[in-house]
């Protein structure tokens, strides 16, 4: 049997249904979700790598303050040690040679460019770096520094005890000369001494004068123009030849030195350091060993008193001899 396809009989055929819009929103969301999770991950990577960064920059400011403060701890405790040494070694300023000088110098001229170093804000590890190299060479000009003073200081100890050997040497000597110089002086003394002249032999007269121009002696003190007076110069064997002073001092019956200005009174010290008053100064020609006659003349510008007159003769400071002339008042024919 024959089928025949009637179009009313078949059944249709199901039909595709159309996709929904849930479709792209759902693609859409899924994608803002990625979007942010990416933006979130994002954030924290960039946040961790900032706060990584921020900690290497800490790390670094903290290492390098670290290493600053050391190295200021080290520029400090060098400096400490120089100024000790400088302080110690004051004493030996005017022996400190061009070395000492030069040394000075520099290492004044290193501490000021390590401090200039380590006062920036902003020090580079190149600036530590230099500051650090700086320090370590300072540290041996202060070593070598140190050297050289206490070299300096050990030459100073040998030539102080050179120089207390000196003096002991000269004091010595200086004693020994003080001692010598004791004797001669003691020896000079005793030679002075014993050079001093001696007068014995003494004669004072009265001399009156007559108008014819003879002489006659007299005692009558009226009659007395002049006193000659006269005495001996005993030899003597130390006193050397060559001109020797005598000074003759008069003293009239009051007791007061006689001073005349023809004959050159003046004054003389004693050995005693006393000052005296002489009527006439006689220069000797004295001749060692051997005895002098001297005399001079008296005359006063006044009438010669009744009473004593007292001659006193000096040399060498020393009394060394006197003698008295009486003259008395003459009679109404005298």
């Amino acid at each position: 049997m024959a089928f025949e396809n009637f179009p009313g009989t078949e059944k249709p055929t199901e039909m595709a249904t159309p996709p929904t819009n849930n479709n792209w929103r759902n693609y859409l969301t899924a994608g803002l979700i990625v979007a942010l999770l990416g933006t979130w991950a994002y954030i924290i990577w960039d946040k961790n790598q900032t706060k990584e960064t921020i900690q290497l920059k800490e790390t670094v400011i903290a290492t390098t303050t670290s290493q600053r403060d050391q190295l200021q701890k080290e520029l400090e405790e060098a400096t400490m040690r120089y100024d000790m040494i400088k302080t110690s070694s004051a004493d030996m300023a005017h022996t400190k040679d061009s070395i000492i000088t030069r040394k000075d110098r520099e290492i004044s001229q290193k501490r000021i460019k390590i401090q200039q170093l380590l006062a920036k804000v902003n020090a580079t590890e190149e600036d530590l770096t230099e500051a650090k190299s700086l320090i370590s060479s300072l540290n041996t000009d202060i070593y070598s520094y140190k050297t050289k003073i206490e070299t300096l200081e050990g030459e100073k100890i040998v030539l102080t005890q050179e120089k207390n050997m000196v003096i002991q040497q000269r004091d010595k000597v200086q004693k020994d000369l003080d001692s010598a110089n004791t004797v001669i002086t003691q020896k000079n003394e005793v030679i002075d001494v014993a050079s001093t002249l001696h007068a014995s032999n003494f004669t004072i007269l009265g001399i009156n004068e007559k108008s014819s121009g003879k002489e006659k002696t007299t005692t009558v003190a009226k009659r007395v123009d002049k006193l000659r007076i006269s005495f001996d110069i005993d030899e003597n064997r130390t006193a050397t030849s060559g001109t020797k002073y005598i000074y003759v001092c008069v003293f009239a019956p009051d007791g007061k030195p006689v001073s005349v200005e023809s004959l050159g009174s003046g004054k003389f010290n004693t050995r005693d350091g006393i000052e005296k008053l002489f009527t006439q100064k006689i220069d000797v020609n004295y001749t060692q060993g051997q005895r002098q006659t001297l005399s001079i003349d008296l005359k006063q510008g006044s009438s010669f008193a009744t009473g004593d007159y007292k001659i006193e003769v000096y040399n060498n400071g020393f009394k060394i001899g006197e003698g008295i002339r009486s003259l008395k008042k003459g009679g109404i024919f005298s």
